[in-house]
């Protein structure tokens, strides 16, 4: 009844829209006084300060930071030049090189709003040039950006190890796979609406131009190799990986004279906002989660998933079900904060791996930034394209479907996720 009650007053704060890191906070701060237990807000400012500390955090602002360092360079039309030369023949055009070309920048930028907010504004531009309706070059656009965190590096992926002291390197490696099939069912998705829509398509590219964009995207192709082959081989750890690519992107940036010392300040004011914003979540959550722990939360769901006989493909169903409801008010960061604490104590009693649970959630994660009102990748589409948030969200629906066949099989079928990650680093976690 606790549980309950907890969850019903933080969501009707969201709905009355008060802030989530405020709403979050103040939800254990009113049932701390309401059980008469104020003296343990005190600990407040201790559990805000712990919960961003971390070493794994420091990753966070850094794949902020070259995320838009790649956005405001020249980085992501070359890499979209490339991936049209590649696919913009096959059916659905230049929807399926939006999708191609968010799989390639997935591996520098670890974010889908920063995958939609930078590159999505190019694909948007040159699906609607190409003759496609806004509303559906917008939904394409919303449904690529997911790709971001699922393929590495992954901002969440680092946030959910940060949480669950599980191995990032192998969280990297096991969304490579679920990532690549969660771009094949969208590129399938698009391909079977392109002859019943009209969704044009250019011309086959010739060997030239092939190589001509291969060149001009060669440094930024090689970026998401030289992260991942230096995590994979101990050259330098997940939370450096993060400074390596922010040092990359501004090498491409100046090398490529796309970026000026004058561009700098707006960029970093920018990822420090974005930074300071996640970090807020993250640090009223850690007091949340504790707060959660305290009143015995997970322990009494514990006891009520054994008395009622649950499995662990039950378990998994009531997991889906929970972020996928959670996914309409909250954002991704905030959702993996919350439920975390709590998920991570009832894996270990039904066997369910922590690395697989951590790209399900990833992945029901995405599907969030699909569904409004609170889609971050529906609002930021909408933000340049116009076409209405709700319109926009009915759009994108085949999309969504293709990310909840995904991430159901990953669920109920570890080894797509597992087997890279055990093939590389060993098995284990």
């Amino acid at each position: 009844m606790l549980t309950l009650a907890i969850f019903a007053v933080l969501l009707i704060m969201l709905m009355i829209d008060i802030p989530i890191a405020v709403a979050i906070g103040l939800t254990a701060v009113i049932f701390f006084v309401v059980q008469g237990q104020t003296s343990f807000l005190a600990m407040l400012p201790q559990r805000m300060y712990s919960g961003t500390t971390g070493f794994t955090l420091l990753a966070i602002p850094f794949f902020i930071l070259a995320g838009n360092l790649m956005n405001c360079g020249g980085t992501t039309q070359r890499l979209f030049r490339f991936a049209r030369a590649l696919v913009g023949h096959v059916p659905g055009g230049v929807g399926q090189v939006s999708v191609v070309s968010s799989m390639i920048f997935s591996g520098m930028s670890g974010s889908a709003v920063a995958d939609a907010a930078g590159l999505g504004q190019i694909q948007h531009r040159a699906m609607v040039d190409a003759g496609y309706k806004p509303t559906i070059s917008a939904a394409i656009v919303a449904g690529a950006s997911t790709i971001g965190p699922v393929i590495p590096p992954s901002i969440p992926f680092v946030l959910y190890g940060a949480i669950t002291s599980v191995s990032v390197s192998r969280l990297f490696l096991a969304g490579a796979i679920p990532g690549v099939v969660m771009g094949a069912a969208m590129m399938a998705a698009i391909w079977l609406m392109a002859k019943p829509r009209g969704l044009p398509k250019d011309p086959r590219a010739n060997l030239q131009e092939i190589l001509v964009s291969f060149r001009e995207a060669f440094w930024p192709l090689m970026a998401p190799f030289i992260i991942i082959g230096g995590i994979t081989t101990g050259f330098f750890t997940p939370t450096e990986a993060s400074v390596v690519a922010t040092l990359y992107a501004l090498g491409l940036g100046f090398c490529y004279r796309d970026l000026a010392v004058k561009d700098l300040p707006a960029i970093l004011f920018t990822s420090l906002k974005q930074t300071c914003g996640l970090m807020f979540i993250i640090a009223t959550a850690n007091f949340f989660g504790w707060f959660t722990i305290f009143e015995r939360i997970p322990d009494a769901l514990i006891m009520q998933l054994s008395a009622m006989g649950a499995s662990a493909t039950a378990f998994m169903w009531i997991v889906i079900a929970i972020i996928l409801v959670l996914g309409c008010f909250l954002d991704g960061n905030a959702i993996f904060l919350i439920t975390l604490p709590i998920f991570m104590k009832i894996c270990p009693l039904f066997g369910i791996d922590m690395i697989n649970f951590g790209v399900v959630m990833t992945l029901l994660i995405m599907i969030g930034n699909l569904t409004p009102p609170v889609g971050m990748c529906l609002l930021a589409v909408e933000s340049f394209a116009k076409v209405g948030i709700w319109n926009l969200a009915y759009e994108c629906m085949p999309y969504l479907l293709a990310i909840l066949a995904v991430t159901i099989l990953c669920a109920f079928v570890p080894e797509i996720a597992l087997w890279l990650p055990n093939y590389v680093m060993g098995a284990g976690s």
